[in-house]
C-alpha cells in the first residue's frame, strides 16, 4: 500500500546467493532482517557452478550444508591437458580441512530455491519479491529506504542496510563508490548442457593457445563447456547454435547433447574501494568480481556473509559497535583480492599465448610431479589462500607458541566426545564466542571462578584433547581432535592454550593457559556481556549423542 512503512535491523538488497545467506545466518540469530529482490524469483538459469569447503561450513552456520550437499556432486578435481589431450597437471584434492570437500559442483537455480524456502524457518525474516529500491537516506540512526512494488510506494527504516544486489549495483552507485581493477578483453562462450555423454568425473582444462577451453561436471549428468572467443570472433556469432556445436564436437563426445544455455560473457577482476558506507555495508559481487577461473566468484560472496552476519547481530547490542563494523571491509577485502590475484594466475595456465608458453608450462608441472611435495602443493590445492586475516577484528601475537593460529579459521576435525560418539567440530559449538582449551587435560586448565567470569562475559568454553589423549567429564564439555588436524601447524604450537574464536570459528586471540582470564578484554571486544536469562547452554552429550555421525 502507497505510504505503509516498515521497520526492521536489518534490509538486506538482493536475493542472490549472498543476500539469501546472509539473511538465513540472520534469520538462525533471530535477528529482524527484511530482504527485498527486484525479480519475482530466484535466478532461473544456470550462473555459479561451484560450491568450496569453506562456503559449506558458512552454510553448515545457518543450519543448510546437509540440504546443499544433497543437491551437489561432491569432491571433484581438475584434469589439466594440453593440445593432443594428454594430461599433464592433476587437482584431486581429499583433505577436508574444514569438514567438507574443496570443491562441490551444483546448480544455482536449485542452490538459491533451497535458500530461499530455508527463509520460512525464521519468524524473523520477511522476504518480499518484486520490489526495487528507489532511494536511501542515511541518518544518525538509521536509514530511511524508498522502495517500490506492485501495490506503490513504501518507506522501510533500517538500522543498517547491506546491498548484495549484484556486479551493476544500484547501492554502490549511489554512494558514489568506485570499482578498482580491470576487466578482460578476451570473451568467453558459455555453453551448458542438459544431458552428456562425457564421463569424467573431474574439470577437464584444455591449454591450448589454439583455444582454451573448460568441461565442467554438474549433478545429475549434466556438463558445462567454456570456450575462449579467438580474435575476430563475435558474440553474435558465438551465441548461434552451430558455432556451439562445432566447437563441442571438438572439445569431446557432446557435440550433439541438447544445449539449455548459450551465452557469451566477458569477465572481470574488480574490487570496491570502500565496502562501507556509514550503516551501509557492500556485499558478494556489489564489493568484488572475480574471474571464474578459480571458482571464487560465488563463494567469496559467501564468505562476505559468513563474515558480516555475526558483526551486524552483535553491532545491534553494543552502544560503540564502530570497531566490530569497520573490521568488515579490513578483513574480508584484502582476502577477496588475493583470490581475484589466483584466478588471474590459474587463467595465464589455462590461456598460454603462445605455443612455446604452453610447453614452458606442461613442462614446469610434470617437473613438480617428481617431487612429492611440491606434486601434493597442487594436487591438494594448497595454492589456494588461506582463510586468515593479519589484521581486523584479532589480537595479534608477534611471536612465541601459537602466533601463527591467530587470525585464521580454525580446522573443522571430526571429534568424539566423552562416549566416544563423533561429530564435526562446529556441531559441537554455541553460536556466541568460544574459549577452546586445546591441551592434554582441559579439565585442569581453569576454576570454576574463572569459568564463570567468561561465561558472564559472553563466552563458552569448551575442551580439545589432542588425538592421543581421551576426553573426560568435567565442568564444560571436552572433545578428541579425531583427526588430527589440530596435530598440524600452525596448531599443533597451540598445545597448551585457550584459543578464542570468534562466531565465524576464526582465532581472535591465544593465551597460554594459566593466562586465560587475559582473553576477557578481547571478548568484550567480541560480544556483549550474556544475560543469565538468556545463558544458551551447550549440547548435552545426550544431544550430542541423538545427532552423531
Amino acid at each position: 500500500m502507497k505510504g505503509t512503512s516498515l521497520d526492521t535491523d536489518i534490509l538486506v538488497i538482493g536475493a542472490g546467493p549472498t543476500g539469501l545467506l546472509l539473511t538465513n545466518l540472520l534469520g538462525e540469530m533471530g535477528i529482524n532482517t527484511i530482504l527485498i529482490e527486484r525479480n519475482e524469483t530466484t535466478v532461473e538459469e544456470p550462473r555459479a557452478v561451484s560450491i568450496d569447503d569453506e562456503s559449506m561450513r558458512a552454510l553448515q552456520a545457518a543450519g543448510l550444508a546437509t540440504e546443499v550437499a544433497a543437491i551437489t556432486a561432491k569432491g571433484y578435481g581438475s584434469l589439466y591437458r594440453g593440445p593432443s589431450g594428454r594430461q599433464f597437471a592433476a587437482v584431486k584434492p581429499f583433505i577436508k580441512e574444514y569438514g567438507f570437500d574443496k570443491r562441490n559442483a551444483f546448480e544455482q537455480p536449485e542452490f538459491e530455491s533451497t535458500l530461499r524456502r530455508a527463509l520460512n524457518r525464521h519468524p524473523s525474516v520477511d522476504a518480499r519479491f518484486g520490489v526495487t529500491l528507489t532511494d536511501f537516506e542515511q541518518s544518525a540512526d538509521h536509514i530511511a529506504v524508498t522502495v517500490t512494488e506492485a501495490g506503490g510506494t513504501r518507506m522501510i527504516r533500517t538500522r543498517y542496510m547491506v546491498a548484495a544486489d549484484g556486479g551493476r549495483s544500484h547501492v554502490r552507485k549511489a554512494l558514489g563508490i568506485q570499482m578498482e581493477g580491470s576487466t578482460f578483453a578476451e570473451p568467453w562462450l558459455i555453453v551448458d548442457l542438459e544431458t552428456t555423454k562425457n564421463r569424467c568425473f573431474h574439470t577437464e582444462v584444455f591449454c591450448d593457445p589454439r583455444r582454451s577451453a573448460i568441461t565442467l561436471p554438474g549433478p545429475r549428468g549434466i556438463r558445462r563447456y567454456e570456450f575462449k572467443l579467438n580474435p575476430g570472433e563475435t558474440a553474435e556469432e558465438a551465441e548461434r547454435t552451430p558455432f556451439a556445436r562445432k566447437l563441442l564436437s571438438e572439445t569431446g563426445p557432446d557435440g550433439d547433447e541438447p544445449i539449455r544455455r548459450q551465452k557469451v560473457y566477458t569477465f572481470h577482476a574488480r574490487i570496491a574501494e570502500h565496502w562501507r558506507a556509514g550503516r551501509v555495508f557492500l556485499a558478494g559481487d556489489a564489493a568484488h568480481l572475480t574471474p571464474p577461473f578459480a571458482g571464487q566468484g560465488m563463494n567469496s560472496g559467501l564468505r562476505d556473509a559468513h563474515n558480516l552476519a555475526w558483526k551486524l547481530a552483535e553491532a545491534l547490542n553494543m552502544t560503540d559497535p564502530e570497531h566490530l563494523l569497520d573490521s568488515y571491509q579490513t578483513e574480508r577485502k584484502p582476502h577477496a583480492w588475493s583470490m581475484i590475484e589466483l584466478a588471474l594466475k590459474m587463467g595465464k595456465i589455462m590461456m598460454p599465448d603462445s605455443v612455446l608458453r604452453g610447453v614452458a608450462i606442461r613442462t614446469g608441472f610434470r617437473l613438480l610431479g617428481l617431487y612429492g611435495p611440491a606434486r601434493d602443493y597442487v594436487a591438494q590445492m594448497k595454492y589456494k589462500p588461506k582463510p586468515k586475516f593479519s589484521d581486523g577484528l584479532i589480537r595479534p601475537v608477534a611471536t612465541g607458541a601459537g602466533a601463527g593460529a591467530v587470525g585464521r579459521m580454525i580446522p573443522q576435525p571430526l571429534v568424539s566426545t566423552l562416549n566416544r560418539e563423533e561429530r564435526l567440530l562446529d556441531t559441537c559449538l554455541p553460536d556466541r564466542p568460544v574459549v577452546l582449551i586445546f591441551d592434554e587435560t582441559p579439565d585442569l586448565a581453569m576454576d570454576a571462578a574463572l569459568l564463570e567470569r567468561l561465561r558472564n562475559a559472553g563466552a563458552e568454553v569448551i575442551g580439545l584433547t589432542p588425538e592421543w589423549m581421551n576426553p573426560v567429564a568435567a565442568s564444560f564439555p571436552i572433545l578428541r581432535d579425531q583427526s588430527r588436524f589440530f596435530s598440524q601447524q600452525p596448531f599443533r604450537d597451540c598445545l597448551g592454550h585457550g584459543l578464542l574464536l570468534r562466531r565465524d570459528r576464526y582465532v581472535a586471540a591465544i593465551e597460554p593457559i594459566g593466562q586465560i582470564e587475559s582473553l576477557l578484554p578481547m571478548i568484550a571486544r567480541l560480544t556483549t556481556p550474556l544475560d543469565t536469562a538468556d545463558h544458551q547452554s551447550v549440547a548435552t552429550e545426550e544431544e550430542l549423542r541423538a545427532t552423531a555421525i
